[in-house]
């Protein structure tokens, strides 16, 4: 990759690593007035980040097996969800209260450290996703694969710990 496009793509990749972050916390203060709350988007967004599991799972099969469109294929699939997840996590903050874990004991141990860990992961996957998409597209397919052995085990344990944490605290949503 040439310096000048490498540049740019550091750039725009960390212009966009810091900027979700920031407007999804802004816009967690921001409650939306007099709009009923997306009480259906819990249960559709744990969906979405289970079938995001499925999906880059289904990738990685994909490229095991030298099926490289069905793999760029299902990884962009990945990738559009993840933002849809997004979309719909943040639109469903900005109308409802947060919901309180009551859950006790050992269990409710397991639940914040798979909530924690699940947080600051989607945090920190966003400018491995681009970097390895990016490589990717650049066809520098050495630096991609490198890069992909972190990012999809890290990407799976988000998509799934997303399913779980909504499973664990989905008893406790006001009705």
């Amino acid at each position: 990759m040439a310096t000048e496009e490498k540049l740019k793509y550091k750039g725009l990749i960390t212009v966009v690593s810091i900027a979700i972050p920031v407007v999804v916390a802004i816009l967690f203060g921001i409650r939306i007035p007099n709009v009923e709350p997306l009480r259906m988007l819990p249960p559709i967004y744990a969906s979405i980040n289970g079938a995001t599991a499925v999906l880059l799972l289904a990738a990685y099969w994909a490229i095991r097996n030298k099926k490289i469109a069905l793999h760029e294929n299902l990884m962009k699939v990945s990738i559009f969800l993840s933002l849809l997840f997004l979309g719909m996590y943040v639109a469903y903050h900005m109308t409802s209260d947060s919901t309180p874990y009551g859950g006790t004991g050992f269990v409710r141990y397991i639940y914040f450290f798979i909530l924690i860990t699940h947080i600051l992961l989607s945090i920190g996957i966003i400018p491995m996703v681009l970097i390895t998409y990016v490589r990717a597209i650049s066809k520098h397919f050495g630096t991609h694969k490198k890069i992909a052995r972190i990012t999809f085990p890290l990407w799976l344990y988000i998509a799934i710990s997303g399913v779980i944490v909504y499973i664990m605290i989905s008893p406790y949503y006001a009705v």
